[in-house]
């Protein structure tokens, strides 16, 4: 595949410059942004949330029906919420939202924060 090619493919965003009293509108200049991800950032990502999700079943196992009402509901961790903050920030946040685990959490967030060195953000689309 040949270079011009793969930067067609790309998804891309095109806007209009603002413009200049004087200037005539049929010369507007149009800008080109190309976001770019990462392969293997969004797959470490993604690998990431699917471990976190099994953890948390592990956690949080299953309970009967009856029990349902009376059961801890399975928390919510965001990643990009602890990229955010220092790494001692990190073991906080996530002591704070296992607080009510019955289970030992400490093995988990070690892992958790172990997994999370080298982790960089995602851009978002907006």
């Amino acid at each position: 595949m040949s270079m011009a090619s793969k930067s067609r493919d790309l998804p891309r965003v095109t806007f209009q410059a603002p413009e200049k009293p004087g200037e005539e509108s049929s010369h507007k200049k149009l800008g080109k942004l190309t976001v770019k991800y990462n392969r293997k950032d969004l797959q470490r990502w993604l690998d990431l949330e699917e471990w976190i999700d099994a953890q948390l079943q592990e956690l949080y196992p299953y309970q009967l029906q009856e029990e349902a009402d009376t059961a801890t509901p399975e928390p919510e961790i965001d990643i990009e919420d602890l990229l955010e903050v220092s790494n001692e920030e990190q073991k906080s946040k996530l002591q704070e939202i296992l607080h009510e685990c019955s289970r030992p959490t400490e093995d988990f967030i070690m892992e958790l924060l172990s997994r999370l060195q080298g982790l960089r953000k995602i851009p978002q689309r907006k």
